[in-house]
């Protein structure tokens, strides 16, 4: 009885992990359990991803999950979610991460709706700005959506969630990358048809849905029978509501075409011509380039100013 009650007033001991005190859980998967922890050292607040090992085996995730792991130590960017470090214990895996306090901005677009076209920019902005660094790392990621998006307390956007990501050395022969994945409301056409694809122009065209979606407030390309909304991304069934700008209508549709080939690569190629004669510009860079999106609409919204 006595032993009892000096264990019930004693304080209850928090969980450690090397220098990290673990807190609440956050997030929590079939996989992986998320939990916040604290870093003891400096006092700074992280988000510790832990893997039951069994289940990663069991499940043939081991490659994946050190694919993953490999990817996040070559992208440090402003705009990406940072790995501090990774640890393992006999049973578990833990994953140490950048804690993002601001939320998805899935969240922000279905509590408050579509954003204004500046504030849409600057998502855009900062978006395109951390895919084309991780496709200079030779890093596609290959599953963006919002539920990706987090921001951080000074609402700068992170890219989260490489768990699909590839990299340039799994590309075949022929060029391509020939699996099949992603979230099928966002998953570019050539994905779908199984030929193969460029994992850069796929990620574009997802970028392309995105912005749809911060503009509009719901998805450009939905139906609840799987083969339905397949037949619609091949055959881009969408179409702009009003309240959409010229520059960013004119932009999305371009992004959002069926051929990667004269959409994603060449689909701006007359007005690079403007602005490449007037600033010396590659225009071969700047087709295979993912901030070739956002300086088109910067570029179309000048045009629109000006009437160039």
């Amino acid at each position: 009885m006595y032993r009892a009650k000096r264990a019930a007033l004693s304080p209850k001991v928090k969980r450690r992990v090397g220098k990290y005190e673990l807190g609440r859980t956050i997030g929590e998967g079939t996989f992986a359990k998320v939990r916040f922890a604290k870093n003891t050292e400096n006092g700074e607040p992280v988000a510790i991803k832990i893997l039951d090992k069994e289940k990663v085996k069991r499940h043939r995730l081991v490659e994946q999950i050190k694919r993953e792991i490999c990817i996040m130590k070559l992208v440090r960017h402003p705009n990406v979610v940072r790995l501090f470090e990774v640890m393992g214990s006999k049973a578990r895996i833990f994953i140490v991460l950048e804690y993002v306090t601001g939320g998805e901005l899935f969240e922000i677009i279905a509590t408050n709706g579509r954003l204004k076209e500046d504030e849409a920019r600057k998502y855009f902005q900062q978006l395109i700005n951390a895919v084309d660094y991780c496709h200079s790392r030779g890093v596609y990621h290959r599953d963006l959506k919002l539920e990706n998006l987090l921001l951080d307390a000074a609402g700068n956007l992170k890219v989260s969630d490489f768990g699909l990501s590839a990299l340039t050395e799994q590309v075949k022969a022929d060029g391509l990358l020939h699996t099949t994945c992603g979230t099928p409301n966002y998953v570019a056409p050539e994905v779908i048809e199984d030929g193969g694809y460029d994992g850069a122009t796929a990620d574009i065209w997802s970028c392309g849905v995105i912005l749809f979606v911060l503009l509009a407030g719901y998805l450009p390309f939905e139906d609840d029978n799987i083969i339905a909304l397949y037949k619609k991304i091949s055959e881009a069934q969408f179409s702009c509501p009003s309240w959409f700008s010229a520059g960013a209508k004119n932009m999305i549709t371009r992004i959002l075409d069926p051929n990667p080939t004269t959409t994603r690569e060449s689909r701006f190629l007359r007005y690079w011509s403007i602005l490449g004669s007037k600033r010396g510009t590659s225009l071969l860079f700047l087709t295979r380039n993912i901030k070739l999106a956002w300086m088109t609409w910067m570029l179309l919204l000048e045009i629109q100013k000006t009437g160039m």
